[in-house]
């Protein structure tokens, strides 16, 4: 292998004992395992870093995990990738153990080695089974896609990251992408992936204005899947990528695929922790998750420190630029490899500001702000979702109306049940979508009528407030101009004259705090005259909805006192029809018993003369 190469380190957990023929045996420097299946009775061996049962989970700690935080504090990338079948135990010491011992190790070197000018963020991904991802701290859920830097390498475009301080923050954010999961997959949750990515940066000569900065990633991957074909939860995207990587095929363009291909050869250092459950329900399952587990450990990586200089390639990228305009302008038209080239370091330029600290964080509190709100939503805001969902509402009742009568019309006419039974459900539809379109209508004019009576309030209120202190401060200095033109008379104090100018005055600051009153009193029965007004309008506003409403409910009953008596009406005649039916059949079968009954009394005569022969003589006598 070249320089810095090295290969996938691989831990496998056992879980419980195998059930049954089948034999799993850990080798005695516990870096194998023996199989042996109840089929072919033959012993298959794999090789592993390390193999452990499920109540030594700790032991990868110091043999796999360590070095690997290490590596991250040095500026190597790195990779954990667990999957396989994990039991509840295993995902309860996975993620409350391992996850969090790894990000508490993390943190306390990096915090312990560089105390300033340190960076550390967070990203989270979530895949579902169709190759879709999804972004689970974003609030508006970006578009992402992969993009590909010179410096800075493979970048996933429109990530949103968390600036974080301690290893708390981060594993609740960690714990936030567990219940994001759950809730928003729901029954397919356990056929998800996920990737959680904490990224460090630091300076490493804080001092220099152009200093270097030092970049490195841990990536937690949550695999979902088994290692058998024939698993019906579904094959795991490690076996895809591994036949990929093996196959020799490029790397898949979608975001899941690339990232697991560049995570086992790509700029990182990979540890795989694969979960094995020899009494599972497949046969071919824990030999399938063996050869894979020993077909991962063989693939290589190559681990570079990530360092570089964020000014040093601005300038870099801006130079290309202008070499590039200036090309363009020297051929007098502008070529198309021209164009595609300028467009993709504007791209790079753009990533490269998007790497600042200071963006990044003032992106990573409006993220936490947007986060906040929604968790906290105000009344307008309930308002707003209130009013969504009566509009959703109408959406699907209109969509359903629509399908019922485009039914009924493509049908055509059919058995009286059916048409009766269609005809019931579109007027139910009608009478809801009335209803909701009704409620819709209340809803936004009493939410805006409300709304806009109390900013007019709160409106007057405060010119009301203003007005009052104008005046105050007017009169105060009016009385305190009157204490300095007293001040400067120079009267006697018990003089007539003084007395006649000191009253002068008071007079005057009377009759400007008279004003203000009156002003004031013309400027509240103003307000009260618009409040009344405003008022009356709610009440008229509140009074034509009810008006309205008794108006619908009579309709509407209007509508269903018609159907019933249509529906009375049917069933009328039809017992009409059937009691005459009923009346015909009665009289065909008294006509049919009278006939019975004289055929009856012939076979009686006929009878009796066969039983008597002496009866015919007589007869004939007679």
């Amino acid at each position: 292998m070249c320089e810095g190469a090295e290969t996938v380190r691989v831990g496998v957990v056992l879980c419980g004992i195998p059930e049954g023929d089948d034999c799993v045996v850990i080798s005695e420097d516990g870096h194998g395992v023996s199989y042996t299946s109840a089929k072919n009775k033959e012993a298959t061996s794999f090789s592993f870093d390390q193999v452990v049962n499920d109540d030594n989970l700790q032991s990868f700690q110091p043999e796999l995990l360590q070095p690997l935080t290490e590596s991250v504090c040095s500026g190597y990338n790195g990779a954990l990738l667990i999957c396989g079948v994990p039991t509840e135990r295993i995902c309860t010491l996975t993620y409350h153990s391992i996850i969090k011992q790894l990000l508490a190790n993390l943190f306390s070197r990096m915090l312990s080695r560089v105390k300033e000018e340190l960076f550390i963020s967070v990203s989270s991904l979530q895949f579902y089974p169709d190759g879709t991802a999804v972004d689970v701290l974003s609030p508006n859920r970006q578009t992402l896609k992969l993009v590909t830097h010179p410096v800075l390498g493979s970048l996933v475009g429109g990530l949103c990251e968390v600036c974080v301080s301690s290893e708390e923050e981060a594993y609740v954010l960690y714990e936030t992408r567990r219940e994001t999961l759950e809730a928003g997959a729901g029954s397919i949750s356990s056929r998800c992936s996920s990737l959680f990515s904490v990224a460090v940066e630091w300076k490493l000569h804080p001092e220099e204005a152009e200093s270097e900065v030092c970049h490195s990633r841990l990536q937690l991957f949550s695999l979902a899947g088994g290692a058998s074909r024939t698993d019906l939860r579904g094959v795991s995207p490690l076996l895809k990528v591994v036949d990929q990587i093996q196959g020799g095929a490029t790397a898949s363009d979608k975001l899941l695929p690339f990232l697991l291909h560049e995570a086992l050869t790509g700029n990182s250092r990979a540890v795989l922790l694969y979960c094995i459950s020899p009494q599972g329900l497949l046969d071919d399952e824990t030999p399938s998750a063996l050869a894979l587990a020993q077909r991962a450990r063989s693939l290589v990586t190559k681990a570079t420190v990530g360092r570089w200089c964020p000014k040093a390639t601005e300038r870099e990228i801006r130079d290309k630029i202008l070499d590039v305009q200036t090309l363009m302008m020297s051929q007098g038209e502008s070529e198309a490899p021209n164009i595609h080239r300028l467009a993709e370091l504007t791209q790079d330029l753009q990533i490269v500001k998007n790497q600042s600290w200071a963006s990044r964080r003032e992106e990573s509190n409006k993220i936490k702000g947007k986060t906040q709100r929604s968790r906290q939503t105000p009344n307008s805001n309930r308002h707003s979702s209130e009013h969504k969902e009566s509009t959703d509402a109408m959406k699907y009742l209109q969509d359903q109306l629509r399908r019922e009568m485009e039914e009924h019309i493509r049908e055509g006419k059919g058995s009286v049940e059916k048409v009766q039974e269609r005809v019931a459900r579109i007027q139910a539809l009608k009478e809801a979508l009335r209803e909701e379109k009704l409620k819709n209508g209340a809803v936004t004019e009493k939410s805006d009528l409300c709304q806009q009576s109390l900013l007019e309030y709160n409106k007057a209120m405060e010119q009301r407030r203003q007005l009052k202190e104008d005046h105050v401060r007017l009169i105060q200095e009016e009385a305190e101009k009157m204490e300095r033109d007293l001040a400067q008379e120079e009267l006697p104090t018990e003089s007539p004259q003084r007395e006649l100018l000191v009253l002068t005055r008071e007079r005057q600051v009377l009759v400007l705090q008279m004003e203000a009153l009156r002003t004031e009193a013309l400027r509240a029965e103003r307000d009260l005259q618009d409040q009344n007004h405003k008022h009356q309008k709610e009440l008229r506003c509140l009074r034509e909805e009810s008006l309205q409403v008794f108006r619908v409910f009579r309709q509407v009953r209007e509508e269903q006192r018609k159907m019933l008596e249509g529906r009375y009406r049917c069933v009328l005649l039809e017992a009409v029809q059937d009691a005459v039916y009923l009346s015909a059949q009665n009289q065909q079968l008294q006509a049919d018993n009278k006939q019975l009954h004289k055929a009856l009394g012939e076979l009686k005569d006929a009878l009796a003369v066969r039983v008597d022969p002496k009866a015919e003589p007589l007869s004939r006598q007679q």
